[in-house]
């Protein structure tokens, strides 16, 4: 069974990070979205206990989507921010790299959600052979599956999270080929925000210097 807690704890993590935004750049107070984010977590596991997969699977899009929001709202104003003046150089930095880090979560979230069906689709299946990612151990031959104790191997939250953080640094997949359409598109936005907050660090730090 693929242990969810890592996804929760990253989950919780973006909350945390939200703490590091001064109150003019996130919506509402600085404690708000770890709070909903704690809020949303307790059905989603309830669910999961009961065994309602589409109950679970639901609160989880709805986990995903509120931090993705938050995010995005947050860049915005960060950029708004920018030839304002209003914020200090090093609220500016700290925010930026806060959100660069959120990002990273963030589409690590999304990606181990919907590849594949899900996590309890990819659970049910046992044997990971087919999805939007085609990580290496995916073209191992069985021979070679068995030898290595990979023939029941199947990704959990930390191979999506490095997948995350090779499109963020690299702003590519690396090791790991893009298969599907949707994919591809999350990419490019998660692409995109980590050029602009990458951008908006390089900005800032020039302008300090």
């Amino acid at each position: 069974m693929e242990p969810r807690w890592p996804a929760m704890l990253g989950l919780l993590a973006v909350g945390g990070l939200r703490l590091a935004l001064p109150e003019a750049l996130s919506i509402g107070p600085s404690w708000l979205l770890l709070l909903l984010v704690a809020i949303l977590i307790v059905p989603t596991v309830w669910a999961r206990k009961l065994g309602n997969d589409r109950l679970n699977q639901f609160l989880g899009y709805v986990l995903a989507a509120t931090v993705t929001v938050d995010m995005i709202w947050s860049l915005c104003l960060l950029v708004a921010a920018l030839p304002a003046h209003k914020e200090s150089p090093l609220d500016l930095l700290r925010s930026a790299a806060a959100l660069w880090v959120t990002n990273i979560l963030v589409f690590a979230s999304w990606y181990w959600r919907l590849d594949a069906g899900g996590p309890r689709a990819r659970e049910l299946r046992v044997v990971h052979t087919d999805g939007a990612f085609l990580f290496p151990q995916m073209t191992l031959n069985p021979k070679s599956k068995k030898e290595m104790g990979e023939d029941c191997w199947s990704p959990g939250f930390i191979d999506y999270l490095f997948l995350a953080f090779n499109i963020s640094t690299a702003f590519s997949p690396t090791d790991t080929p893009v298969l599907t359409r949707w994919a591809k598109i999350l990419m490019i936005v998660q692409s995109l925000i980590s050029l602009t907050t990458l951008a908006l660090l390089a900005a800032r730090a020039v302008n300090i210097l």
